[in-house]
């Protein structure tokens, strides 16, 4: 019986357990580097002084000043309306795509081509197409007469629309994609007609994902910054607009109030897309993978 293999087996656990040990240290640190300077931000909303990175002691007095502030409530608005008006455009769109897609044959040509061009909006700088938007906006609502695009908030979700529904697309798809057909079928055997099928089996399955993505496009267009400098109107400057215009000056602890209550409320929804999943069934990792869209 040998008498070395008991030890080299310790030695091999200690070196499991220090490197390991090393890889989370190491992750932690990443996590911390990157989430700092939220917590900064937050921790400077509470800022009593008149600029944010001068701190002159502990107070709630930004917030108050961000609520009674008729600008930062205005951008505010106009950014979550166009955030649920993107989500909802992108969410219906990117729904029947999704669903299309997971069932398209292998080969099918009009299949590939959506892929690429949903693929192709993904890769396109932004600034591309902001700068493609903004006579495509003029051409339609002066030359064309077609009133609405000349309506600040409909431009803004049109152009936010735009990149989240192939984000949506893909989320609903590998979704759809590991669910077996057949279910559809038997409950058209059973005399559901196609519509039926489709709300009573079809849509259910795909709830989550649906979920996902309007969060995800929801979140997406509520930071979008580069395509709402272009596509903005006097009246409808969007929050993250504001912002990029108020560092050219001085940022003030109300931006950081209303920052965090933005994040919130975001943390909210997303705690809330958690709840669903789970009460749907989903595990944890089914979770994940939902909102990853893997």
């Amino acid at each position: 019986m040998s008498t070395t293999g008991a030890p080299q087996k310790m030695r091999g656990r200690k070196r499991t357990g220090l490197r390991n040990g090393l890889f989370s240290a190491w992750g932690a640190l990443v996590f911390l580097f990157l989430f700092a300077p939220i917590a900064v931000i937050v921790v400077y909303s509470f800022n009593s002084g008149r600029v944010l990175a001068s701190w002159d002691g502990f107070g709630f007095g930004a917030y108050v000043n961000a609520v009674n502030s008729s600008v930062i409530v205005s951008s505010v608005v106009t950014s979550l309306q166009a955030a649920v008006g993107a989500a909802l455009l992108s969410t219906l769109l990117g729904t029947l795509g999704g669903i299309a897609l997971a069932r398209a044959r292998r080969g099918t040509w009009w299949a590939g081509g959506l892929m690429g061009l949903l693929a192709l909006t993904l890769i396109t700088p932004e600034i591309v197409d902001g700068i493609a938007f903004l006579p495509w906006f003029v051409t339609l609502g002066v030359d064309a007469g077609l009133g609405p695009f000349n309506n600040g908030l409909v431009r803004l979700i049109v152009a936010h629309a735009m990149f989240s529904v192939a984000v949506v697309t893909f989320i609903i798809r590998a979704r759809m994609a590991g669910v077996d057909a057949s279910l559809e079928e038997a409950a058209a055997d059973l005399g559901a007609g196609r519509f039926e099928a489709f709300r009573t089996v079809t849509l259910p399955i795909a709830g989550p994902g649906i979920l996902a993505g309007a969060l995800m496009s929801f979140t997406l267009s509520l930071d979008n910054t580069i395509l709402s400098s272009f596509v903005q109107q006097p009246g409808y400057t969007p929050w993250p607009v504001y912002i990029f215009a108020s560092v050219r000056v001085a940022l003030r602890p109300e931006v950081a109030a209303m920052s965090t209550i933005m994040l919130l409320l975001t943390l909210v929804a997303l705690a809330v897309v958690a709840l669903v999943l789970k009460r749907s069934g989903d595990s944890a990792t089914g979770i994940v993978k939902t909102m990853a869209g893997s």
